[in-house]
This record gives structure tokens, C-alpha cells and sequence, in this order.
């Protein structure tokens, strides 16, 4: 594989969702079963397209509906999807392929990573449990670590900030439009992962190059 990257990142930063795991088709199922109980909408793949991915819920909700939602509202849909989610993901969750070795490779060559995800402390816990990698991303940003979530760049900005090191100097990794707008806009090179949205939209949203998973990725950090 070649990637576009002159020299190796001082840092990468890992989404998570669609990331470390191609779990999406969860999140997505639980978005419309929720949207339609407790907020009356009908979700379209369009809208699952171009509204759902990237970003915390309440900041989703006003994608969908034009309001930001009441504490209270955010509050009970939060709860209610992301249990959802969990319900449909319990032992489904398994690694991209490739991951455990790229993460091997960045550990032996002393180049730092920390988790940029807008979950929650709840869902980030379930996700490490279930894929055994708690102990490999001690720094991390997650969803309420933030004010601006993605498409904003601050969850990135923050994301280099743990590791010490200025977002130019990081590669990201998203799946999403709109988390890769937040990581390009942070001044991350960003090369997307194709878990989620096509090769075309990713490449438009600000990503270098847009790949299926980490296979052979060990290749170019020598």
C-alpha cells in the first residue's frame, strides 16, 4: 500500500464507531427504530446518509429536525438509542481487519494514539470490552469531553492536544462525512476508512485517500 504521507505521523488518531469496528449498521438501526418513538420522524437512508453519522445525538437531532433538542429530550433519547445500540451490537462486535497489527506496529516504533470518538463513556467501555482493546487507548476524547462535537474540529484539536502534538503533525482515521470534515478541518491528514460512506463523499469531505480496512498498513511506518 502507498499513502500519501511523505513521512511517518507524529501521532494518529483513531475514531471508533465504523473505526476500530464496522458497527454502524447498529447505530443506524437503532437511530430510526428511536427517531420514530420518541421524536415522530421517519428516517430515510438519505437522511441516515447525510444527517446521522458523525456527531453527538443532540447536535444529530437538530440535523433532523431544525431545533436543538431540550436537555430533557437529548437527555431521554440519548438514553433510549444508545441502549438500543448496545441491545443490537452485544456479541456482534468484532475488529477491522487489520487493526491489531497496525496498532502493534505504531506501539513498536513509539508513535503515540488516542481515541476521537463522539460516544459516550458507556458505549466507548462496551466497545473496548467487546474488542479487547481497553488497554491499548489511554488517551482518549470522547463525545462529553467536547462543547463543538464533529462536524466542528475541536474533537480533533483536542485528540492531538493529549498526545502533546500540533493536528498537522497527526493522521486521522473516520468513516464518516462529517468526522472527517471535524479531523481535516483540525489540520489532520485524514485517510477514511470505507466502513460507512463511499470512497467519492469521503474523499470530498477533506480525506487524502479512503481505504477498506488496515490490512498491510504495518508496511509504511518502517
Amino acid at each position: 500500500m502507498t499513502l500519501p504521507l511523505p513521512t511517518r505521523p507524529a501521532g494518529v488518531l483513531f475514531d471508533m464507531d465504523g473505526v476500530l469496528t464496522a458497527n454502524n449498521l447498529f447505530h443506524r438501526q437503532a437511530w430510526q427504530e428511536v427517531a420514530a418513538e420518541v421524536l415522530g420522524l421517519q428516517l430515510t437512508e438519505h437522511d441516515l446518509d447525510t444527517k446521522v453519522d458523525g456527531g453527538r445525538n443532540p447536535e444529530i437531532i437538530e440535523r433532523l429536525t431544525g431545533r436543538y433538542p431540550s436537555e430533557a429530550l437529548a437527555a431521554r433519547f440519548h438514553e433510549v438509542k444508545e441502549g438500543r445500540y448496545r441491545d443490537l451490537a452485544r456479541g456482534a462486535l468484532r475488529e477491522v481487519e487489520g487493526l491489531s497489527a497496525y496498532l502493534t506496529a505504531l506501539e513498536e516504533r513509539g508513535i503515540p494514539f488516542a481515541l476521537v470518538t463522539s460516544a459516550d463513556r458507556v458505549n466507548v467501555e462496551f466497545g473496548m470490552e467487546a474488542l479487547g482493546l481497553g488497554h491499548r487507548f489511554g488517551p482518549r476524547i470522547l463525545g462529553e469531553d467536547v462543547t463543538r462535537g464533529k462536524p466542528h474540529p475541536e474533537p480533533f484539536e483536542r485528540g492531538a492536544a493529549l498526545l502533546g502534538l500540533n493536528p498537522h503533525t497527526c493522521l486521522a482515521h473516520e468513516d464518516a462525512v462529517n468526522g472527517v470534515r471535524s479531523a481535516a478541518g483540525a489540520g489532520c491528514t485524514v485517510v477514511a476508512l470505507t466502513t460507512t460512506a463511499t470512497a467519492p463523499a469521503l474523499l470530498a469531505a477533506g480525506a487524502v485517500q479512503a481505504v477498506p480496512d488496515f490490512t498491510d498498513w504495518t508496511s509504511w511506518l518502517t
